[in-house]
Order: C-alpha cells, then sequence, then structure tokens
C-alpha cells in the first residue's frame, strides 16, 4: 500500500476491469467516494455502495463492460505527492479527441475536465480516464 491512495484506487478499478471482475472493493475515504460517484455519472462504473462502519468502511464498486470489453481501457495519474498539477479554466482541453476524462478537483468539488471549463473553474488534475 502506497502513500498515494488515489493512484491505489485508479489502479486497482484499471487491473479490477482489465481482469473482468464484476466488483472492486477498496478502503474508504470521501475523496475516492466523491471520484468514483463522478466516475458512475460519466460511464465508467456502473454503480458505488459505501459498507461498514466506522473503522471498517469500505467502497464497494460494480465496473462497467460493453459487451465483454471494459470501459476503463487506461488511466494517467497527473497530479502525485511530489508533483502537483494545477490547470486554470482556460487551461482545461479535450484530450483522446474527447474520448477521454479528466478527473478534477476544484473548489466546488471533483468535476471532469469538460464541467470545470463550463463552469469557468480550474484546479488539481487528479487523473486522466479513457
Amino acid at each position: 500500500m502506497s502513500t498515494d491512495s488515489i493512484s491505489d484506487f485508479i489502479i486497482a478499478l484499471k487491473n479490477g476491469s482489465m481482469g473482468g471482475k464484476p466488483t472492486v472493493v477498496t478502503s474508504f475515504s470521501n475523496l475516492k467516494l466523491a471520484v468514483a460517484e463522478k466516475l458512475a455519472t460519466i460511464g465508467f462504473i456502473k454503480g458505488v455502495v459505501k459498507k461498514g462502519k466506522k473503522m471498517r468502511k469500505n467502497i464497494e464498486i460494480e465496473l462497467a463492460y460493453s459487451g465483454r470489453e471494459p470501459k476503463i481501457s487506461g488511466v494517467k495519474r497527473m497530479s502525485k505527492t511530489s508533483n502537483r498539477v494545477y490547470l486554470g479554466a482556460r487551461e482545461v482541453w479535450p484530450f483522446r479527441q474527447g474520448f477521454g476524462h479528466l478527473i478534477l478537483t476544484t473548489p466546488r468539488g471533483i468535476m471532469t475536465g469538460a464541467e470545470a471549463r463550463a463552469a469557468k473553474v480550474g484546479g488539481e488534475v487528479l487523473f486522466k480516464i479513457w
């Protein structure tokens, strides 16, 4: 377990989907829950359920597939503990011809790149997903 919980989280999603797993279970944090809910709204995962009580909370994530192909084909961590990456609203652009998404943490919460650009708000780029 590394000190970067978001990296562990997105790699668990990628590895679970590449392995054909129906669900992935990860430790709970409010940030991970917000990111998972945002990924559910844009269609990379089917659903998110918070399980457990007090110190033993987990997040169970149901992965999405189109046929037998996973919706998540790749992830790239952008902002790391050693190198933070921040973008202003004017610097947020689509990548992979619009098929990929940037996930940012902004003063208004977790947003995709398109939402942040439309709201004219910048923030820290957590990762790219496609």
